[in-house]
């Protein structure tokens, strides 16, 4: 027999539902929201409400925005010769939290992956290429998880520029063993990123 009224544990339900939340913290949650003396559950529903109703995708790279365009975008000034290709808007953050970049994005939202059923024609890559084709467009930096879905997706971007014929460079972001960590710990994947990217003593 559940312990919980209906309503508490509908409300642990759909907390444990976020990425990361288990029973135990959606418990903990709902319970503090339950004891709240302020008005945080009212404070909850309206945020969660103007969230659904007023963000919407960028429709030049397709990053979350509550505008006609994000504010990467709109800023005059970006460096608009260069695009970086992301998997997910929570890759933009964080590559603007670095701020190390001053050119544009395009979000994919997923990777080529055959084995999950996701193909070329279920991500941005189409949108991708329309943007690449625009006049001023000379680099595009593919910043992908060094992951096999990653890696194919790269590939499969550099075969599509240079079979369009387009002038444009194709780069890779570096990836490899993190400041800190220890080959023997390392998997294969990492790796061999760390070996295919390595730089000349020039480089550094």
């Amino acid at each position: 027999m559940d312990p919980y009224p209906k309503p508490l544990r509908d409300l642990i339900d759909a907390l444990k539902r976020l990425p990361g939340i288990g029973e135990k913290t959606a418990t903990r949650l709902a319970l503090f929201i339950l004891a709240d003396k302020g008005n945080l559950p009212e404070e909850l529903s309206a945020v969660l409400k103007t969230v659904r109703e007023q963000i919407r995708l960028c429709p030049v790279c397709y990053n979350l925005t509550d505008r006609v365009r994000c504010a990467v975008c709109s800023n005059p000034y970006r460096d608009r010769s260069q695009i970086c290709v992301v998997e997910e808007p929570s890759d933009v953050l964080a590559l603007e939290s670095a701020n190390a970049y001053r050119g544009l994005y395009h979000v994919l939202h997923g990777l080529i992956s055959p084995l999950g059923g996701v193909g070329p024609d279920d991500i941005r890559l189409a949108e991708l290429m329309e943007r690449i084709r625009q006049p001023g467009v000379s680099e595009v930096i593919v910043a992908t998880n060094p992951s096999v879905e990653g890696e194919g997706t790269f590939h499969y971007i550099a075969k599509m520029i240079q079979d369009a014929g387009l002038n444009v460079v194709v780069s890779r972001i570096a990836s490899g063993v993190p400041m800190g960590g220890e080959l023997k710990y390392m998997d294969q994947v990492t790796l061999a990123s760390a070996l295919r990217y390595r730089r000349g003593v020039r480089e550094m």
